[in-house]
């Protein structure tokens, strides 16, 4: 079985492992780069920082995320994660939901322009 992997304006992604309720990806975000302000409607996250430094934002709150701490995204949240460093964050991904699939993202605001669509 082939996992998916995307490359993006901003780094990459590769799934890790997915099933029925649930996806686990890598996520690579390049040096001073930042990933769309967001919102799921059917899954949420749970981010671990494995190399660098997450800058979070999730709601109305930022928090700078090291490496070996996580946070959580609730279902519906508004949220981004921004690398403001000079090394590549690499983080894994935990989405929960009944559907995990690309096309559950609402882009509220986005570095490159994009819109709803991937």
């Amino acid at each position: 079985m082939s996992l998916d992997s995307e490359e993006r304006p901003w780094g990459s992604w590769h799934v890790i492992d997915v099933n029925e309720g649930y996806k686990i990806k890598r996520i690579h975000v390049k040096p001073d780069s930042r990933l769309s302000l967001q919102t799921h409607e059917h899954r949420s996250e749970h981010w671990v920082v494995i190399q660098g430094e997450a800058t979070c934002t999730v709601g109305d709150t930022t928090s700078v995320v090291a490496k070996g701490e996580s946070i959580d995204v609730a279902q519906g949240a508004a949220h981004r994660i921004a690398n403001l460093g000079k090394q590549e964050l690499v983080i894994v991904e935990v989405q929960l939901g009944a559907y995990t699939g690309e096309d559950d993202i609402v882009r509220l605001e986005d570095d490159y322009g994009r819109t709803r669509s991937n």
